[in-house]
């Protein structure tokens, strides 16, 4: 049984309730995920989970940190190259609380002449103000939060438990969230594997964001 507090790895209703218009998961009896990353691209790590990933045949939506893409534009490539899915997590990965609405919404900006064109931006840390959500679709962005949260960066968690925290709560629809980062790589190079068996053996398919019905989504 993992340590981490529910309500982190599973944002609850009443929480989801809180921000209309932020995409959570998918609502479907199919057997389908959405696996996202987040805070690369990595030498190293990234090009390993794409790596992982095609073994599997599975698909995947990175979410991109603007300074590390600036540093490492060739890996950043190797995922378009992939036919991987990218969205922006701003450049300097800023949490809103601290940067405030000016600095926040730099940061986007800022994110965004280093990504490209893209449809999707997961707030840095998972923190944003339900009003800021309106603003940020006008950039033609969809805000994207998670229905599991592996907690792969926790250094106090084994990867046993980061394993459990997604396989004890995926459901048809869930949008999950694994880091292709340094932090999160002793946890990642074990949980990855395992969740991307478990996957397979038990019927799921691992679907690219851009294939969610508008219409079918759900808290």
């Amino acid at each position: 049984m993992s340590k981490t507090n529910s309500w982190i790895v599973k944002p609850p209703l009443w929480l989801r309730w809180l921000f209309p218009g932020v995409l959570w998961r998918q609502n479907t009896e199919e057997k389908r995920v959405f696996l996202t990353f987040d805070d690369g691209p990595v030498p190293g790590v990234t090009p390993w989970v794409i790596e992982q990933l095609n073994i599997a045949d599975a698909k995947a939506t990175f979410f991109c940190i603007g300074d590390n893409i600036r540093k490492y534009p060739g890996v950043f490539g190797k995922l378009r190259q992939e036919g991987f899915e990218t969205g922006t997590h701003g450049y300097a990965h800023q949490p809103g609380h601290k940067t405030g609405r000016k600095g926040y919404f730099e940061d986007i900006d800022r994110g965004l002449e280093y990504c490209g064109k893209v449809n999707w931006f997961r707030p840095p840390h998972g923190i944003i103000f339900p009003w800021w959500v309106s603003e940020i679709r006008k950039k033609k962005l969809q805000v994207v939060l998670w229905d599991v949260l592996s907690c792969d960066y926790d250094r106090t968690l084994s990867p046993a438990e980061v394993t459990d925290n997604v396989l004890s709560n995926v459901r048809p629809g869930s949008v999950i969230v694994f880091h292709d980062s340094l932090k999160a790589w002793p946890n990642l190079k074990i949980a990855l594997p395992a969740v991307l068996q478990w996957l397979k053996t038990n019927g799921y398919t691992t679907e690219l964001l851009t294939t969610i019905n508008q219409n079918k989504r759900k808290l």
